[in-house]
Parts: C-alpha cells; structure tokens; sequence
C-alpha cells in the first residue's frame, strides 16, 4: 500500500511538473500573443497619424525623423511607422518618437512644395486674425500662385456665407475665386441637402449668425432663428412654456456671439421633442479669433450648451469631419497624397488632415504655441510646422 501511495504521489507530481510545463508555455503563448496585439494596435494607432505610443515614455531629447540621412523635408506617416517599427523594441528602456519638422529655411520649403498641387488654408489665425490681415500673406499666396499651385481656404467659422468670406478676402485686399472658399455653413447646408432634407417639408432652426441662413437660402430651405432671436428672453412665471414649432426637423449649431437662454431652450426643445430632429455642429472648436487681441470662446462652447441640456451628439459637418475635402476632391479632381492641409489647431486642421489622406502642416500663428505642439502631452503630429505661411517663400 505504501508503494502504491508512494506510485501516486509519484504521478502526481510527474503530473504537476507536467501541468506545470505546460502552464508555463501556455503563459509564454499568450505573452507573445498580447505582446503582437500589443505592436499591432501601436502601429494601427501611429498609421492613423498619432505617433506616440500610450504605454512608451517620451524621450527627452529627439530629433525629427529624416529620409535618406539628409536634411530634406518629410517623412511619410508610412515612413514614420516603419522607421518606428522597424527593428525597434517597445520597451521600457527606449523608444524612438517622430516629431514634426520645421520649415526654416527655402531649400526645406522648396522640398515641401515639389511634393504637392494644392494647398487648402484654414482662414482664422492663418490668413487673419479678426479682421487684421497677417502680415506678408498676400505676398505669399502670389507666390504660391507663381508656383502653380492651386489654393482653396477651407474655414470652421460658420458666421458668413460662402459670399460673406468672399467679399471679406476683397476688403482684405486677397483676390480670390468664389469657387476657392468654403466654409462650415456651407457644409451644413451641403449636410441637408445630401440627405434630401428640403422634401421632408421641415424646417430649420439656427442658432448661428447669418452664414448659416444665408447658405440654406440658396438651397430653399425654410429657416428661422440665428440673429433674430438675438434679444428674445424667457418669462420665469408660474406656468409659463416655452412655445416652439414642432415642424422644426433641425437644429444648426454654429458660432453665435449674440447666444441667449431663449435659444438655448428652443434649440433643446426642439432636440429633445421632435421627433427625429438633427443636430447638427459646424465645428467644435474651443477657441476663435474674434480679434486680434485674445483668444475667444468658439463654437464649441455654444454646442456643449445645447449637449449638455439634451445629452445628445450632433452631426459634426466642418473640420474635421471629412464633408469638405470629399466635396473638393469630388469637384475639382484633386489627388489627396497631393494636397497640404495648413491650419492653426491640433484638433482640427492637422485631424482634418491626417485622418483625410492629406499633407499636414502646423503654423504658430494661431491658437497653438511650438511648446504645446512639442509638449509632453500632446499626440497629434503634423508632417511639418512653420512659424508662419510666410516660411513657404523663405520669408
């Protein structure tokens, strides 16, 4: 009986040692697995132009990538993941970053411009500020012209119409094409109109300013609020209700400097109790440039109001939503590897860009400092940055 116990004991523990051997592969299996899943989702997340793995430290001292070991210009995003990649080890030890390069000098900018056909431009804190023109930009966008290159400025500011841009180029002194503008109105009306909105027969409510109604009256959209309901107020009284019309079937959200309590509460009222109503955003930026002189609250102040009282997302139509670039690449034939998004915002512009299959480039003369862009915490890259637009002719 002892031998038998001790037979037992035996192939217990000839079976543990086993069982234990093969935990030990199964543990090293799924390592290797998790550790695969791990390198793969990091490259999925550096191929959609975040370039920063979450779980590697960032180096405290790195260069821009460069190709070919020279000084030249810009290194794809496919080239940056693979140089990321490519014989590189996610450890904890190492890590090597890509960083976007400065344009500082003409030959960095001559490179930067053989590579593309077309420029799209953000307006505010790129080709103005307020109504103050930045200096040496219409020299620079004569240049471009004299390169051959097609120019397009694209704007999240919802205020004016496509015409109203058009007409503020002019008292700038920026001769442009009305074809060559684009802006978030237009890209809300653009919205309506490919979801064939006019034929449901309902209407539009607009907390906006005039942009927005003027864009949605070329498509014979029916439309009420923006400006005029500037100054209408609530009555706080026992039994009183806001009244609101029930065959609103939208509700546009752009920047409105003149955004009240009254259209607050018609705008929610309408979400939350029309059937099937839109909500529709022209953009969420968090800052603008209503002067010159400071940053303001942008429309991304406006849509979290109305966000925030009817716990709803809308329908986000401008940057960086790709609406606008599908409707130039449509119209124009234009080749997105050939195009170079340049804008002022991280969140926006350079978004706009690297998630659309386009060229990006950061300028500082907007809401976004070179130490922000750099930053520790900062995960969207631009190919390149410029300290202005101006660095495109060597300026």
């Amino acid at each position: 009986r002892k031998t038998i116990f001790r037979s037992d004991w035996t192939m217990l523990a000839r079976s543990a040692r086993t069982a234990l051997s093969t935990a030990a592969v199964i543990v090293s299996v799924l390592f290797a697995v998790t550790m695969f899943s791990s390198m793969r989702r990091t490259t999925a997340v550096l191929g959609r132009g975040v370039v920063r793995p979450r779980n590697v430290p960032r180096m405290v001292s790195v260069s821009p990538l460069r190709s070919h070991q020279n000084a030249g210009l810009s290194v794809s995003r496919h080239s940056k993941m693979n140089a990321l990649t490519g014989g590189t080890s996610f450890g904890v030890k190492s890590a090597v970053v890509a960083s976007a390069q400065k344009v500082d000098s003409q030959a960095k900018a001559n490179e930067l411009l053989d590579g593309i056909d077309t420029i799209i431009f953000d307006c505010d804190g790129v080709i103005w500020k307020g109504d103050t023109l930045i200096e040496g930009i219409p020299e620079t966008l004569d240049y471009l012209r004299e390169q051959g290159k097609k120019v397009y400025f694209v704007t999240n500011n919802a205020r004016k119409s496509r015409a109203g841009y058009k007409k503020k180029f002019d008292d700038l002194g920026l001769q442009i094409s009305p074809e060559e503008v684009l802006s978030s109105s237009f890209a809300a009306a653009a919205y309506l109109d490919q979801v064939n909105f006019k034929d449901s027969g309902k209407s539009v409510y607009v907390v906006g300013d005039v942009g927005i109604g003027e864009e949605l009256d070329l498509l014979d959209i029916p439309w009420s609020g923006g400006p005029a309901d500037m100054d209408k107020q609530i009555e706080l009284k026992s039994g009183f209700a806001l009244p609101h019309d029930e065959n609103v079937g939208a509700v546009i959200c752009g920047f409105d400097y003149g955004i009240n309590y009254y259209k607050i509460q018609y705008a929610q009222l309408c979400i939350n109790e029309n059937p099937g109503c839109l909500f529709i955003a022209t953009n969420l930026d968090a800052l603008t440039h209503l002067t010159d002189a400071q940053e303001w609250a942008g429309n991304g102040a406006m849509v979290g109001a109305l966000k925030g009282c009817t716990g709803k997302e809308p329908i986000v139509v401008g940057k960086p939503s790709p609406l606008l670039i599908d409707y130039l690449v449509g119209k124009f034939g234009l080749k997105k590897e050939r195009i170079l998004m340049v804008g002022d915002r991280l969140d926006t512009d350079i978004v706009f860009g690297n998630e659309n299959g386009l060229k990006s480039c950061l300028t500082l003369t907007g809401v976004t400092s070179e130490s922000k862009l750099l930053g520790p915490d900062n995960q969207i890259i631009p190919d390149v940055y410029v300290d202005s637009i101006n660095a495109f002719r060597g300026a």
